[in-house]
Parts: structure tokens; sequence; C-alpha cells
């Protein structure tokens, strides 16, 4: 009995290392797959992409900044066509007697006549400059357009370049991290070996290291997808080479809540498209109430009967446009106007408690993320650490649990992933500043 009792051991223990074997074949495999495609950022192998390269390369290739751009240049056209005068109108007439064919009859009646002439339409002084000026306005209006969605692309590839610097970092971790899980599981090898621990313990480490295998996974899963987003917003082709990001820094806010509303009230588009709707709407007010005046017609004409026995005729008139339906058209489009007038004001005041609301949140999110921070880098990652030797240290002397050492090994694990994360939310909050404010936050910072 105690022969077979020790083959039945032996050969749990020769299924149980072919196991460990495999198991750490695949991790091997996945660290080595990974060392191929994405090197830790403290000795990047490939050539690593400044965010400063990607912003200036955004602002001259991405698609929408261009479509911006286009129509803002589209909407500078428009003043001066709105603003000159319409065009004249040149005419040609024939009066014949007695024969309906042209130019027949001229000599055989006095009221056969030949005549040339040209009319102007003239709008009531003022009109035509009022139109230029909300012209002027609405290409204001499109050049903001341009600044707000300029600041929301660079925004938007700020923030998937700290999401990508974050997922790059925490490979490494994981790697890292790999090597503790070792431990855990050479220590949990040796008790069993000794009789002192289970079976369930070596299971327990393997499948750990699995869940390390599958968050790797996952994690090139999502570089993969912010890499393709990433040149989507570049305009860059998808086979094109990926993007090697930087590493994350903290980077410091010197800034107040109220210097950075000041510089938002100055340098937000979206406040100053506001402005110059109010403005613009100001003009169609001014214009609606012109249009209770008249507009005018000029034509003068030559006419020319028989010339041999009359001579030329010279007629100039005038024509006036009078508003008779001032109740129907004038009134109510002067009503419009000032409707739209005290929209726009209402506007600006919705949009800058907007602005004033996200500039708030994006601030404390700096502040409280710098707090974090500063809390796992001062207590949680070392008092983990600790916690995890410690451990360590008690179960391979037998003086506590397993699983207890597997929640020690997981709070590193998970502490490590969440420090970057914030780092990638902190850097995040200040990109979303800097599109709020226009200022170069980061620049400021790095000097």
């Amino acid at each position: 009995m105690f022969l077979i009792a020790r083959t039945n051991l032996a050969a749990r223990l020769s299924r149980v290392a072919r196991s460990r074997s495999i198991s750490a074949l695949l991790l091997s495999v996945a660290l080595a797959t990974h060392s191929s495609a994405q090197e830790s950022p403290a000795s990047h192998t490939g050539a690593v992409t400044p965010l400063s390269a990607l912003l200036a390369e955004a602002e001259k290739n991405n698609p929408q900044i261009e479509a911006a751009r286009q129509g803002w240049q589209a909407a500078k056209q428009v003043p001066t066509q709105v603003s000159t005068l319409p065009d004249p109108q040149f005419n040609l007439q024939h009066v014949s007697v007695g024969s309906p064919r042209p130019f027949s009859g001229y000599t055989n009646s006095d009221f056969a006549y030949l005549g040339l002439g040209v009319s102007q339409d003239i709008p009531y002084p003022g009109k035509l400059r009022l139109k230029g000026e909300i012209a002027k306005r609405d290409a204001d209006v499109s050049q903001q357009r341009v600044e707000s969605v300029r600041r929301a692309i660079l925004a938007e590839i700020k923030g998937t370049y700290f999401q990508l610097a974050y997922l790059s970092r925490t490979l490494t971790l994981l790697e890292e991290d790999g090597e503790l899980l070792k431990q855990v599981e050479q220590a949990a090898d040796a008790r069993y070996r000794s009789g002192m621990g289970t079976q369930q313990d070596v299971l327990q480490a393997q499948l750990q290291k699995t869940k390390l295998l599958r968050e790797i996974a996952m994690h090139h899963l999502q570089v993969g997808k912010l890499e393709a987003q990433l040149k989507q917003l570049l305009n860059r082709s998808q086979e094109s080479p990926d993007i090697e990001p930087a590493d994350l820094t903290e980077t410091p806010l010197v800034q107040t809540y109220a210097d950075l509303l000041a510089a938002a009230q100055l340098q937000n588009p979206e406040i100053a498209s506001a402005k110059k709707m109010i403005e613009r709407q100001s003009l169609q007010v001014d214009l609606a109430r012109k249009d209770f005046y008249p507009d005018f017609n000029v034509q003068y004409m030559w006419q020319r009967t028989d010339p041999a026995q009359f001579r030329a005729y010279y007629i100039l008139s005038v024509g006036i446009k009078v508003p008779i339906y001032r109740s129907r058209k004038q009134r109510p489009e002067l009503a419009q106007a000032e409707s739209e007038q005290l929209r726009a004001r209402s506007g600006l005041q919705a949009q800058s408690q907007q602005l004033a609301g996200d500039l708030r949140s994006q601030y404390v999110t700096v502040q409280q993320t710098s707090e974090l921070l500063k809390i796992h880098r001062e207590g949680l990652s070392p008092q983990a650490r600790s916690e995890f030797q410690a451990s360590l240290a008690a179960y391979q002397s037998g003086k506590q649990d397993f699983q207890a050492l597997v929640t020690a090994f997981l709070d590193v694990l998970h502490l490590d992933e969440d420090y970057w994360q914030n780092v990638a939310e902190y850097e995040t909050a200040i990109a979303r500043l800097e599109q709020l404010t226009g200022l170069s936050l980061h620049e400021e910072g790095a000097k």
C-alpha cells in the first residue's frame, strides 16, 4: 500500500510538473510576443513618436480640420457679394407699325422707334453695408468653428495617445508582475513537494498565470484599437507602421481655476462664436428696420425715331418700391430678428455656464487625481509590495494560507495598473483644459 501511495504521489507530481511546464511555456511565448510588438517604455527599441509631432501632423492632414478651414475660406467670399449693388439690366426696344417683322415700318410711321436703355436697382442706403457686415460675422463664426474643430481633434489625439502610453506601460508591468507570480508558483510547488502544501495551491498559481496571459492579450487588443483610432485621426493608412508612444509623465499644473477661467473666457472659440452671433443678430435687427424703407430703381433710355424728321429721345425714370404690406412682412421680420438676438444672448450665457462647469470638472479631476497619484507613490504601491513579500515569506514558512498570498499578489498587480491609469486620466484632463482655455499646459509644465 505504501508503495502504491508513493507511486500515485509520483504520478501526480509528474502531471503537475508537466502542467506547470506547459503554463510556463505559454507565458514565455506570450511575453516574447509582447516584447517583439511593444517594448518596455523604459527601454524603447523602436522610434518613439513624440506627441508634438502627431499634433503637427494632425493639423496638417486631418480632413475634419481641413473641411472646417475650407468652410471658413468659402464664408470669407460672401461679404463682397452681398454688399455689392445688383447687376444692372440692359434693354433693347423696337416698336414697328404696320408689320410684325423686326425693324420694319421704321420710316412709314411717326410712332416707330428703336430704343436702348439700362436700369439699376438701388436698395435703401445702408442695407448693402449691413448685409456685408452680417456676412463678415458669419465668416468670423466659421473661423471660430475651425479653431473649435482643431482643438477637439487635438484633444482626442492627446487622450488616445495617453491611453496608448498607459497600455504600453502596463504591458511592461504585467511582465514584471509575472516574475512575482513565478515566485508564488515556486513557493506553492516547494510546499507541495515537501508535503506541507496542497495540489490546489499549485493549480491556483497556474490559474493566476493563465489570467495574466489573458490580461496581456486584452491589452494587445486595446492597443490595436487605439492604433487604428490614431491613424484615422492622422489620416494615415491603416497599414502604416504602429505608433510608439513616449513614457507617461505627470505634468504639473501651476494655474489656479481663476486663471484658467479667465483664459477660457478670452480664448475659447465657442464663447467667441457666441459673441459673434450676438453681433450678427444685432446687425440683423438693424437690417430688418431698414426694410421698412423703400428701395429704388433708376432707368435711362435712348429712343430713336426717323432721324430725317425727328430728334432722338432721352428718358430718365425713377421707380420706388413701397413696403405697403408691413404688417405681413416687415413687422414679422423685425420680430423674428429681435427674437434671434435674444436667443443669441441666452446662448452666450448658456455657453459661459457650460464652459465654467466643464472647466471646473476637469480642474477638480486634475487636483484629485494628483492626490491619488501621491497616495499611490508614497503609500499604496510600497505597502502592497511589502505586504506581498511578507505574505510570501509567511506562506513559505507555513504561517499563512495560499489564498492570502494570492490576494497580496493581486493587490500589487491591480494597484500598479491603477496608478498608470490615473496618470493617463490626469494627462487627459490636462489636455481637456488645454482645449477649453487655449493654453499650452504641457509645454509650460515641461518648462
